[in-house]
């Protein structure tokens, strides 16, 4: 299911470039399930040599999470001399090296509202976490309730929505607070709109559901304008059903010919229903991971509620950080040109797996998988009940990938297929590397299926 540009022929899945390069006779088509077993008893042999090869060399390679590499971390260098000119004040008059101002200074309110879509009195800055913001909102939810609510920790049970394949730290959070957390199936639109509507119409402990909605993770679907105006029409019989909006990957983008969706919060808004959505967004993949920006938006009324609780958890985030980035990018459209710069570095590396997939497996017929354009991750769908046994090969051979199972509440892949796949943080040589062995792993797996059936 190659979502957002590529097309699969349904059956035995021969990708259409598969089919072309086939016609051309460039290479040929021999699909997995068609071969004996003897065929296929061989074709284990042989890669199985290949995998003992990568055995011995002895490789440590990493791709189990969307990191940066250090050439992207190098493009933001010059924002640690944003204080050589010795000012350290504000626009609104407080040194940004002291106490105050709990929810952000006004210039980083300006410039973050522009890049999540809200106004600048409809924003927090936090620190460099959106998972933090989440988490707080989550945890005001439960502990005081959500614009004079219930507090959910008030109900026996609390139930949130969670798109499949989908971002596990999210997953996490909800776990935490015990919430249980029902599958929702990605279509290339986005979640399964109409399940989402009969879920949240007659059940009020329906609290929340989880969205990435641009470039979603891992799928790299961006949702469409449909899918976003049934969101903010949503009418749950929980008055404080909220959808957790994070838009991690809105300036993410791979090609020059880059998807955008609605503002939800501008939709929500035209039908009376702007309470209904929290929207986050940060620059830790825009700067540093490790140093970034996170902001959370929404309605007035629901940011000046949560705004009441933050004064009390804390004085103020590193506003030193925030007046650091309003002075290296000035503008919105600075840090927009800055991820250009992102994309020159990691597009190549898309490529790459896109290629090795296309190249190695298409014509076998033993996996779907995603081409974005942009965000952070290419999903992979080996044949059912495959993951676990490819994800542990990979790692017995030096090459750690996104464990099977985390892009699903609890860990728990039903089918046991899905892969996350990171392209972003190797090398490019490692990363050639470690998806010739993947490759190599999806088909030994997929050959021992087929001769144990």
């Amino acid at each position: 299911m190659s979502v957002c540009c590529d097309i699969l022929l349904c059956g035995d899945f021969v990708h259409i470039t598969a089919l072309i390069n086939y016609l051309k006779g460039e290479i040929p088509i021999m699909n997995l399930s068609q071969m004996t077993k003897e065929e296929l008893a061989s074709f284990k042999s042989e890669n199985e040599k290949l995998y003992n090869d990568f055995r011995s060399q002895g490789l440590c390679l990493n791709m189990s999470r969307g990191n940066p590499c250090s050439e992207q971390l190098a493009l933001s260098l010059d924002m640690l001399k944003a204080f050589d000119d010795g000012n350290f004040m504000s626009e609104c008059g407080n040194d940004v090296r002291n106490y105050g101002v709990p929810d952000g200074i006004p210039e980083a309110k300006k410039l973050f509202s522009e890049m999540i879509g809200v106004n600048t009195d409809e924003i927090i800055i936090f620190g460099n976490s959106s998972l933090n913001a989440m988490f707080f909102a989550v945890q005001c939810a439960f502990n005081k309730g959500i614009l004079g609510s219930k507090p959910w920790s008030e109900y026996d049970k609390v139930k949130f929505l969670c798109p499949v394949p989908g971002y596990d730290r999210h997953f996490k959070v909800t776990q935490f607070f015990g919430v249980e957390m029902i599958n929702i199936p990605m279509t290339p639109t986005g979640p399964d709109m109409d399940m989402i509507e009969e879920l949240v119409k007659n059940d009020e402990t329906v609290k929340g559901i989880w969205c990435v909605p641009q470039y979603s993770n891992p799928d790299g679907i961006c949702y469409s304008d449909e899918t976003v105006k049934r969101f903010a029409a949503l009418k749950p019989a929980a008055k404080d059903f909220r959808i957790f909006w994070d838009n991690a990957y809105c300036i993410h983008h791979l090609t020059d010919s880059p998807k955008y969706i609605l503002n939800i919060l501008d939709e929500a808004k035209k039908v009376g229903n702007e309470n209904i959505v929290y929207v986050f967004g940060s620059t830790s993949k825009v700067t540093f991971p490790g140093a970034g920006v996170a902001v959370m938006g929404g309605s007035k009324e629901n940011i000046d509620e949560l705004k009441k609780y933050l004064g009390i958890s804390i004085i103020s985030h590193d506003k030193m950080n925030q007046l650091r980035h309003v002075k290296f990018f000035g503008t919105f459209k600075n840090m927009q040109e800055h991820m250009k710069k992102h994309m020159s570095i990691i597009a190549p590396k898309f490529n790459l797996v896109c290629d090795k997939l296309e190249k190695e497996l298409a014509p076998l017929g033993i996996g779907q998988w995603t081409t974005p354009k942009g965000g952070y991750f290419i999903s992979f769908n080996a044949p059912n009940g495959c993951a676990k046994r490819i994800v542990s090969l990979c790692s017995e051979a030096g090459v750690t990938l996104t464990g099977a199972g985390a892009t699903f509440p609890y860990g728990i892949d039903p089918d046991d297929k899905n892969i996350r796949l990171a392209p972003t943080y190797p090398p490019i040589e490692d990363l050639s590397k470690a998806m010739d062995l993947f490759v190599i792993c999806v088909k030994i797996a997929a050959a021992e299926k087929l001769l144990a059936e």
